[in-house]
């Protein structure tokens, strides 16, 4: 019980943080005065650590899972794809309005003058057998724009490590330990904007 107890703290210290974005174009100031986003998710050219492509990763998966029982890899595949529109992106869009009591800015799908695309660049998993486990991570590049005219970005940066869990650690799903690292994406796309573009 000691032993789980000290994981999971151990899971949260190193979790609980807030990482910065690294700004390479545009400026945070220049979100002021929007106050909602049409969002756009990328997953292209995605990389999954330990495998040269997100194929190959694919591969060895549904390899593995079709060697305990037929039909599984297949079934993780699909679960893998069908993940981003059902787990990742609410979440993401969930714990960023929720950051805003007033709605005072907001993201969705519904169409909007200013685009905030979520590039996913790296996707890795984690694991929990049990006694032992890792948090999910992500690397992600945003970046907002004026919807009618892409070129006009107004600013565009980097999130590199940002680490999801399940409380206690009994998050033994990857889709759910990946969809808890979009959350955490938002908390801190909408801390930044709090902090440096709304005050």
């Amino acid at each position: 019980m000691r032993k789980h107890l000290v994981m999971a703290l151990l899971v949260v210290s190193a979790s609980t943080y807030a990482q910065k974005m690294k700004v390479s174009q545009g400026d945070i100031k220049n979100l002021k005065d929007i106050s909602a986003y049409t969002l756009e998710f990328d997953y292209s050219d995605l990389e999954i650590p330990k495998y040269d492509s997100e194929e190959d990763f694919l591969a060895d998966k549904m390899a593995k899972r079709e060697e305990k029982e037929a039909g599984k890899g297949e079934e993780f595949k699909k679960s893998w794809f069908a993940d981003r529109e059902e787990r990742y992106e609410p979440k993401f869009i969930e714990s960023f309005n929720k950051r805003f009591d007033d709605g005072e800015v907001s993201v969705s799908m519904d169409p909007a003058d200013y685009t905030m695309k979520v590039h996913s660049n790296k996707i890795y998993a984690g694991y929990n057998v049990g006694v032992v486990r890792k948090n999910a991570e992500i690397d992600a590049t945003i970046t907002v724009y004026e919807t009618a005219n892409p070129s006009n970005v107004l600013l565009e940066g980097t999130y590199e490590d940002v680490q999801g869990y399940g409380a206690m650690g009994n998050d033994y799903n990857s889709g759910y330990r990946i969809s808890e690292c979009y959350a955490k994406l938002a908390k801190n796309i909408a801390g930044f904007i709090i902090k440096k573009a709304l005050k």
